[in-house]
């Protein structure tokens, strides 16, 4: 991660600085330079905002998640899920916390609550880091988990059936089978490419070298006495059956997609404080309790999305990603990204609300609308994927992870996997 961010701060001046040089510049066209330095300091400020904005949501979701937690809610799932997540996970115990935590992430995921869905992903890199031997280093788990939410699974893209509603569409909700499509075939090569990059990728040996007592401190914080023991899940069949009722809602979302999803939030606060009084939970202590971990998680990744969200700013100011879209777009024409679709494919993986600008601007342009091929097609890229850079920024940032290994590969090998399933179920059903 060092390497890449030194690379995108120097190109991104360095391009800019010959533009300054060499470049024509209109009359009313600031100076490449004056655009970069406004950049940086608007991204800084944005940075801050963004994780000011997050401590409500945070709040509500990790106090929701303490209800969750005490009523036993993380250990039903984890053993509901028991097969499948002991095959993906094997260094973590199928009754430890950060099962839980993950099942509750990819759930929000697949129902498109992307705000919902981050407080459970930092709860559940919080529950893998008591797992790890080599503090500020990706582990295994960690870089598959989030390669896994680069990518998940989305049943009900939300936001960006509402963003096609207001802007005029016929059919708001005709990309959720493409966006179920392309994050079902994503997904599959997030986990194939993490379990290979892994391999390519060894945990340093080193890690705590420059401090005698960080070895001792680890072993004391990883305390394997206390982890519960794993116990066995449910009968196969209760697994099935639960894989079975998941996938009969996929039929039901697409064909209700947009009356379901306003009801998705009310839903899941309701049946997380009726789940904690049927348990005999005391709900309104137990959610207070959580949610004060919402502020603290909020101030501890700051300087991460400052670090992210400022070398990306300053990567799309200076005008290196207009040029390679340029240069791309004719060749990726022919494979059905159009040139206009192009900076939604490359600003996705870089900058969410970037991308949701560029999903705005195409699909309120009377040229294209929502319901184009190219509309759909965008469309479709912005609910199938989470912002890689911004995912790591915030889940590693809020353990303190500087060494994220192969993640950022695997990661970035998604979302080219995204790009490729959602122009063939684009192609399929739109041209």
């Amino acid at each position: 991660m060092n390497i890449i961010f030194l690379i995108l701060v120097l190109f991104s001046v360095g391009f800019a600085g010959w533009r300054q040089i060499f470049g024509s510049l209109a009359a009313d066209e600031p100076s490449p330079m004056a655009a970069l330095s406004t950049a940086m300091v608007d991204s800084a400020g944005s940075a801050v905002e963004l994780a000011i904005g997050l401590v409500g949501v945070m709040a509500l979701f990790l106090g929701l998640m303490k209800v969750a937690e005490a009523g036993g809610m993380l250990q039903i799932l984890s053993r509901l899920i028991r097969p499948l997540m002991i095959r993906l996970f094997p260094d973590v115990p199928p009754d430890h916390p950060a099962m839980g935590a993950m099942v509750l992430n990819l759930s929000a995921n697949a129902l498109g609550l992307g705000n919902a869905a981050t407080p459970f992903g930092i709860r559940a890199m919080q529950e893998l880091d008591t797992l790890n031997p080599h503090r500020g280093t990706a582990t295994n788990a960690m870089a598959l988990f989030l390669a896994i939410n680069t990518s998940s699974v989305t049943l009900l893209p939300t936001g960006v059936i509402a963003l096609r509603a207001a802007a005029g569409s016929a059919e708001p909700a005709a990309i959720l089978p493409t966006t179920l499509f392309a994050t079902i075939g994503s997904t599959c090569v997030a986990i194939v490419a993490a379990k290979l990059y892994e391999k390519l990728a060894p945990i340093p040996k080193a890690t705590n070298a420059g401090d005698p007592h960080a070895i001792e401190q680890s072993e004391k914080d990883i305390d394997l006495e206390a982890i519960e023991t794993p116990q066995t899940g449910y009968p196969f069949w209760v697994s099935m059956t639960a894989l079975a009722v998941l996938g009969a809602l996929i039929p039901l979302a697409v064909a209700y997609g947009d009356t379901i999803s306003p009801w998705i939030l009310p839903a899941l606060m309701v049946g997380f404080l009726i789940f904690g009084m049927i348990r005999k939970v005391r709900i309104y202590e137990v959610f207070v309790e959580g949610a004060k971990d919402g502020f603290q998680v909020a101030l501890r990744i700051i300087p991460y999305l400052v670090a992210i969200l400022v070398v990306v700013g300053m990567f799309r100011a200076s005008g290196a990603l207009g040029l390679m879209v340029s240069w791309l777009g004719p060749v990726t024409s022919g494979f059905g990204l159009p040139a206009e679709a192009l900076p939604m494919a490359l600003m996705r993986p870089l900058s969410g609300s970037g991308a949701y600008c560029i999903l705005a601007s195409i699909i309120n342009d009377p040229a294209i609308g929502p319901d184009s091929y190219t509309g759909v097609l965008v469309s479709t890229f912005q609910g199938s994927t989470e912002t890689t850079f911004y995912v790591m920024a915030v889940y590693f940032g809020a353990v303190q992870v500087r060494r994220v290994r192969h993640a950022l590969a695997a990661g970035l090998t998604a979302d080219v996997a995204v790009v490729a399933f959602a122009i063939i179920a684009c192609s399929f059903l739109f041209r």
